[in-house]
């Protein structure tokens, strides 16, 4: 993955010291590679507002919205104690699995919250050849995703609990486990979980051709 890093000067400094300071070599992007175990996946704050009959709406947002952060464009202020960054990601290899960690949890000094935003995402055909370079993408012929394996924390951060979904690949069902429980579930019942890390697997020639059969 390439990692694209640009200093910023402090929000509160005259305009006219923020330009000169944005000329300093401090200041200049500057890109290092560096690889991954997994992708992490920000969601946008959830608003905390209620439809007419007074029940909390639950928002959602599509599966490709905040892969964006990958397409080495999107930038994304990052904050520490004294210096502000802006970053952008893009990636330069697709591995044979990848993983999702959906970012539902931030802590502070006092507690953990939960974003409960629902992510929308197709269970197959996850395309990811617009988050390579055009000189990467030459050296993938496969691009395309399916999912295999999705985690899912329901409830409260502190009092929550956790189920799977797993696609079992000989039959093309999938299954719900959580504790010693297993059951069969329909795909699109997967969708609407609060997904929280996922497992896809990287399509093979033989496989792509089969689904374009």
């Amino acid at each position: 993955m390439r990692i694209f890093t640009k200093k910023l000067p402090h929000p509160d400094l005259p305009a006219e010291e923020k330009a000169q300071l944005l000329q300093n070599a401090e200041y200049q992007e500057m890109m290092v590679e560096s690889t991954f175990m997994y992708l992490t996946l920000d969601l946008p704050t959830a608003p905390l507002y209620k439809d007419e009959k007074e029940q909390l709406i639950i928002p959602q947002v599509p599966l490709f919205s905040i892969l964006a952060k990958f397409n080495g464009a999107t930038e994304k202020e990052y904050k520490t104690y004294k210096e502000n960054f802006l970053k952008r990601f893009q990636l330069t290899k697709l591995p044979p699995y990848l993983i999702f960690c959906i970012k539902r949890f931030t802590k502070n000094n006092f507690f953990v919250e939960k974003n409960p935003t629902i992510v929308n995402f197709p269970i197959t055909n996850v395309d990811l050849r617009e988050y390579l370079s055009e000189e990467v993408q030459a050296a993938h012929a496969n691009t395309t995703y399916d999912l295999i394996a999705n985690i899912v924390h329901d409830g409260k951060p502190s009092e929550g609990s956790y189920r799977i979904h797993v696609l079992h690949h000989g039959t093309g069902k999938w299954y719900e486990l959580q504790d010693l429980q297993v059951t069969d579930i329909l795909p699109q019942m997967i969708t609407l979980s609060e997904a929280y890390i996922q497992i896809w697997k990287r399509r093979e020639e033989d496989e792509t051709n089969q689904q374009g059969a």
